[in-house]
């Protein structure tokens, strides 16, 4: 197979990027498949022809490559086979708390069960093949792990523990079981206790459990803002910046330059306004409006929009290490009280930052709306702009929702150079308001609240936030400037990232069907899935019904996340067919993206009317925009992962601290509602305070319950006593458990005692643009669970059983005292079950030795 380079359909793409070019990577998976049998490296070089060093050594690397990214497996004869050969399966492992796991296919076909003992060789987020070993009592697919293609983690954060001087480490992530050994000296003088970085250098095997060395000290375990500090460790957000990066940062002037001002739209004499919220830093926005005074009669009577976003792309330059962590970071992160941010302070509060009363550089989107408040016309381009003053919405809501109050006639006399444009905006929002219900785009009721601190870091109180026209009238510039762009990037047929929101999956929208048949509702009646306004009309007919919130909440559960995509399936919650992300280039990579695919056609000579210039240099679009569609989806991926991240991470930070708050209040009796039901038990919601908490099934009263999916509800099976979705109850809190971020409440007496139905009350939603929160990640266990886990039950015991004999008479672990080592504390901290008192060791996993 000398001639290989005549059979391969990508030799004219392995010329051009190599000097000495091999065979492709296609072309290794064709003739291992056409073959009939695995080869050894040995064997593709002569069946291959390849003669040259430089071609046995790219040959080698492009086999291990392969390798990492599991298309190729190096068996134990040393051969490569590709993977599909060996009917095996390449996923990403996803953890559960209770020791056990799956593997979620790459090929999107049904999830592996991984069993404790499968779990113990991989971590939660680790990419492994696979192979099916069988079928569990459930007829599930079981799964073995034949090899960790990529290893999810280097470091685990958690708490650091000695027993009989031996250190280890209890991860923090639930669904991370192993503990892991710290090697003897490498501890980092971490004390018992205290939560830690470990570095992993030896990875977990059949017989051994991973170790690794102490890297850093994160802090205490109740120390003030400990919360964020290992979230940012647990979810592998980037919060230091590197030394290139502050390098590049220190290089940028505090203040605009001249120089960069010229040739550039001067919109500085129109009087632009920031309105955000009373402790935003960074202002990506400014707006302006004004009454179109078009001289066609076509487009008179309505408005010209001004929506100014920071010119980010104009500071933060392809391939620089600003961009390289802008990417890595992918979104700003809004824990309560602290910003990570994704561009550092000297960009992201200063110079990109559209503070008032100064210059600024900004990417404009300026639009023609009609009288009815559809977008006639719009053009991008490169300006300078001068913010005339920094509004709140607590102001501006004042100023025109209250313009006889005392707070809004004092404001609109010291705004009064702004108002005649603030009074426009409103105008046009309510315009924008009707379009947006005539189009039918999903509009759910939903509520947020803001954590109020006091001293220590401590919640004070959870305060449910209130939004007013302000915030919507923000909203609806925003979605305007959006729409805009994706309509721009389609009509010069740029790639790009769009936001895309698919509609409700089959398998939810069945069972929302069902649900609402039981309450004799219809979705739509159509063969064709619902639309966007079939949802808006079935809120609407329900509005002031007792079960509206029941109601809302299925609905809301049944649709899908929004992504970054490549790939332009419109936004079914906005109703819209085409939307991206145009207006937060501070904190959105995305939108940072979708900037320098605007300035690629703003600087080119295309001639069109959707851009003006000023005479600035024309640039080749390949050093502002040098991406081409396969990079952008890998970009897509990656900032929708990162945007994940960020959601878990908060979530995380703030329901420790609502265990925090609540863990001085075990044995207090509140009201609640019923947010979630499902089999395992009920998770309620408190009402007033905005804590979430289970009770679990098995704390019902006097009855067997069983889940009821279609009608969400647990049903006793004598009583006929039920407990649904949105029900009001009244429970005591039971247990805090600060670890797991878990509260555990029972009914109280009186809630036991009330006779059969229940008073509905509300239920809080989320926005249409998020998906649903995982009800599994760290609350409550499975029935099953309610037992234990055997599997995890009998590696503790085995880790007992060794720690007891070195107690009666092993060395000490080197370094370490034997008596002076600080035991953990019995259960206070510990997840699982209790350790049995007499365990056999007799076939189980060893102890790995730690190495030195």
């Amino acid at each position: 197979m000398a001639d290989w380079q005549t059979l391969d359909p990508e030799a004219a793409r392995e010329a051009e990027k190599y000097e000495n070019p091999i065979p492709s990577r296609e072309l290794i998976l064709q003739h291992l498949s056409e073959r009939g049998s695995p080869a050894a490296r040995e064997e593709l070089v002569e069946e291959f022809g390849l003669t040259t060093d430089e071609q046995l050594e790219a040959l080698r690397r492009r086999l291990r490559a392969m390798e990492r990214d599991g298309q190729l497996i190096y068996t134990r004869r040393g051969t490569y086979a590709p993977v599909d050969k060996l009917d095996l399966i390449r996923g990403r492992v996803s953890g559960h708390r209770d020791g056990f796991g799956f593997l979620v296919p790459d090929d999107g076909s049904d999830d592996l069960f991984l069993s404790p003992s499968q779990m113990r060789l991989v971590f939660d987020g680790d990419r492994a093949l696979a192979r099916v070993s069988g079928l569990d009592r459930r007829g599930r697919r079981e799964g073995a792990i034949v090899e960790v293609i990529e290893r999810a983690h280097e470091t685990i954060v958690g708490r650091y523990f000695e027993e009989a001087g031996i250190g280890y480490v209890e991860s923090d992530n639930p669904k991370i079981q192993q503990e892991v050994l710290v090697t003897p000296g490498r501890h980092g003088n971490a004390r018992v206790g205290q939560f830690v970085a470990i570095k992993i250098t030896h990875w977990p095997t059949a017989r051994f459990q991973p170790q690794g060395d102490i890297v850093e000290v994160v802090g205490d375990y109740m120390a003030p803002g400990m919360e964020i500090d290992v979230a940012l460790r647990s979810y592998d957000i980037p919060h230091v910046w590197p030394q290139a990066v502050i390098k590049e940062a220190h290089k940028l002037k505090p203040e605009v330059e001249e120089a960069d001002k010229e040739k550039r739209i001067d919109l500085r004499h129109l009087p632009f306004v920031t309105i955000d919220g009373e402790d935003a830093r960074d202002f990506d926005d400014a707006v302006y409006c004004e009454k179109n005074s078009s001289r066609w009669k076509l487009f008179s009577g309505g408005w010209k929009l001004y929506v100014a976003i920071a010119d980010v792309s104009h500071y933060v330059k392809v391939g620089s290490a600003l961009d390289d962590e802008a990417t890595k970071r992918g979104n700003s992160v809004y824990f309560p009280e602290r910003v990570v941010p994704m561009l550092p302070e000297e960009l992201s509060n200063g110079l990109c930052s559209l503070n008032p009363h100064v210059d600024r550089l900004a990417m404009v989107c300026e639009m023609t709306m009609s009288k009815a408040g559809k977008l006639v016309d719009y053009q991008f381009y490169e300006a300078v702009i001068h913010s005339h003053a920094r509004l709140t919405y607590n102001k501006v809501s004042a100023m025109l929702e209250q313009p006889k109050s005392s707070e809004g006639k004092a404001l609109r006399t010291e705004y009064k150079d702004v108002l005649p444009h603030l009074k426009q905006l409103y105008s046009l929002y309510q315009v924008l308001l009707a379009a947006r219900h005539e189009r039918g785009a999903i509009d759910f009721e939903t509520q947020e609240t803001r954590i109020i601190f006091g001293a220590g870091r401590k919640i004070a109180e959870i305060r449910p936030t209130q939004r007013n026209d302000a915030h919507k009238l923000i909203e609806e510039c925003m979605l305007a400037a959006n729409v805009a762009t994706a309509q721009f990037m389609q009509k010069h047929e740029i790639p790009s990232l769009y936001r895309v929101h698919d509609g409700p999956p089959p398998e939810r929208l069945e069972k929302l069907k069902a649900f609402l048949t039981e309450l004799g509702l219809a979705l739509h009646k159509g063969k064709e899935g619902p639309s966007p306004k079939d949802y808006q009309k079935l809120l609407a007919s329900i509005q002031g019904r007792p079960d509206f919130h029941l109601i809302q909440t299925v609905m809301l559960r049944s649709l899908s996340q929004a992504v970054y995509s490549a790939d332009n399936n419109g936004h079914f919650g906005l109703n819209y067919e085409a939307y991206t992300h145009f207006t937060s280039p501070i904190r959105r990579y995305p939108d940072l993206l979708v900037h320098r695919a605007i300035r690629s056609v703003v600087r080119s000579k295309l001639d069109t009317p959707h851009v003006r210039r000023a005479g600035a240099t024309s640039m080749p679009r390949a050093r502002i925009y040098p991406y081409d569609e396969p990079a952008l989806e890998q970009l897509g991926e990656q900032c929708s992962m990162t945007e994940r991240r960020a959601d878990e991470a908060t979530r995380d930070v703030v329901n420790w601290l609502k265990c925090e708050f609540m863990k001085d209040r075990v044995g207090e009796i509140f009201e609640g509602v019923i947010t979630a039901v499902t089999g395992f038990g009920l998770f309620v919601e408190l009402k007033d305070i905005y804590v979430e908490g289970l009770v679990h099934v098995t704390a019902l009263p006097g009855d067997y319950y069983h889940f009821d999916p279609v009608h969400h509800r647990l049903a006793g099976e004598r009583s006929g006593r039920s407990f649904r979705l949105g029900d009001s109850v009244q429970v005591k809190v039971m247990r805090v458990d600060l670890d797991e971020r878990k509260i555990d409440f029972e009914l109280s007496e009186a809630a036991v005692n009330a006779p059969v139905g229940r008073k509905r009350g509300g239920v809080r939603g989320e926005g249409a643009d998020k998906a649903p929160a995982e009800r599994g990640s760290r609350r409550g266990k499975s029935e099953s669970a309610v037992f234990g886990n055997t599997d995890v039950q009998k590696s503790r015991d085995l880790k007992k059983a060794l720690l007891s004999g070195a107690k009666a008479g092993s060395k000490p672990a080197a370094g370490r005292g034997g008596d002076g080592a600080a035991k953990k504390p019995a259960s206070s901290h510990r997840k699982g079950a209790p350790k049995a008192d007499a365990p056999s060791t007799a076939g189980k996993p060893r102890k790995r030795k730690a190495k030195s």
